[in-house]
């Protein structure tokens, strides 16, 4: 699976895409393996994960083909 990293995640990872090849079949567990992998991400306030353009929790089931993008916090102004 193919994940998208934005903003300070992917300072953090050092690359705006990664590809992960474990058994991931939720966004909990994507979660999950993305603290174990870079334990500095745990360190941010909240960590949004989309799932084809639309804001997942983390029960959302992930399938193959689905386009999958890490958003850190953003503020506005």
């Amino acid at each position: 699976m193919k994940v998208l990293l934005f903003g300070i995640v992917k300072d953090i990872v050092t690359a705006p895409v990664i590809t992960v090849t474990e058994d991931i079949t939720t966004v909990g567990d994507l979660k999950h393996w993305l603290f174990r992998q870079y334990p500095a991400l745990q360190n941010l306030r909240s960590l949004m994960i989309a799932v084809n353009s639309a804001y997942a929790g983390n029960e959302q089931v992930l399938i193959p083909g689905d386009e999958v993008a890490v958003i850190p916090p953003v503020s506005g102004g």
